[in-house]
């Protein structure tokens, strides 16, 4: 047994199996190759069938002093959890080294919140006067509407936007398509970029389809739309630290203090950690809607 064909047939596992996306698959990944790395740097030359716990809690403690924070000692551990879980159901180990590895305690860390005050002087700082602003308004405008992920908005296609019953339909985690509402606002936004869009020099046919692009025709990169994010939360002097996700948390927040329901909330991020109770209950989609219209700030 080999730890490079190991995790090769780990991530295709992880893909066909459990339909990670690719980040995700990418992120299990690197943490087992941390532990090939501690591996060789210590000369401890083993497969990963001979890995004792004892040598599990020294690569552990290795990445303690490399001074990760908590919350990435747990990732790592979940990750090692996850790949001698699955050498485990594959019959390729018959005992767990990792089965007794524990997670360092984290606190839990509240994400940011924008007001709506604030999100209103991010888009007024938005310079529609630069080829890019009227896309960045659009795509702000939508991130905060839907409450999107980052790399759903990236991915967003023009052919899943229904502007005559106002959603979008949105491919999330492994694969799995909703429906999401979206305010007259972010489609009026939408609609303002569109010449802006078509004016480009040239689309990448593989990208013909995608609604938000650079200014050479492609897909843009979650980077990129962090740095846009994070560059207007500068400008305007907002001093949280703000990510694309932030938008996403602020949509869900304002949603719930509004007084939306909380299942309808949960529905619309796409989440499948809701109560047990709650996993099953079918919401109708235009009581989905009539919750965006009720209660998003956008929308009024």
């Amino acid at each position: 047994m080999h730890w490079s064909q190991s995790i090769k047939e780990f991530e295709s596992y992880l893909k066909l199996e459990k339909s990670l996306s690719p980040n995700s698959i990418e992120a299990y990944s690197a943490d087992v190759k941390k532990l090939v790395s501690f591996l060789e740097m210590s000369n401890i030359g083993i497969s990963p069938d001979k890995l004792t716990p004892t040598i599990l809690r020294d690569f552990i403690a290795w990445v303690h002093e490399l001074g990760m924070s908590p919350r990435s000692q747990s990732r790592v551990i979940s990750g090692i959890k996850a790949f001698y879980k699955f050498l485990l159901l594959t019959d390729q180990i018959d005992k767990d080294p990792s089965e007794l590895l524990e997670s360092p305690k984290i606190g839990r860390k509240l994400p940011e919140v924008l007001s709506t005050i604030e999100i209103d002087k991010m888009l007024a700082a938005i310079d529609q006067s630069k080829p890019e602003g009227r896309r960045n308004k659009a795509m702000l405008e939508t991130l905060y509407s839907c409450g999107l992920r980052v790399s759903e908005l990236v991915n967003l296609r023009i052919s899943n936007i229904f502007k005559k019953d106002g959603f979008v339909k949105v491919v999330g985690k492994g694969n799995k398509e909703r429906l999401v509402p979206i305010s007259d606002k972010a489609l009026n936004e939408i609609n303002n970029y569109f010449p802006d869009r078509h004016s480009l020099p040239q689309i990448d046919k593989k990208d013909a389809d995608i609604l938000f692009l650079n200014r050479r025709g492609k897909k843009l990169s979650r980077v990129m739309v962090f740095l846009i994010i994070k560059g207007l939360a500068e400008k305007v002097e907002i001093n949280k630290k703000i990510s694309p996700h932030t938008f996403r948390h602020s949509f869900a927040t304002h949603l719930v203090e509004g007084g939306a329901d909380l299942r309808a909330v949960q529905e619309m991020l796409g989440h499948e950690s809701i109560i047990t109770t709650e996993i099953y209950t079918h919401i109708d989609r235009e009581y989905l809607r009539d919750a965006i219209i009720r209660f998003h700030p956008r929308a009024k």
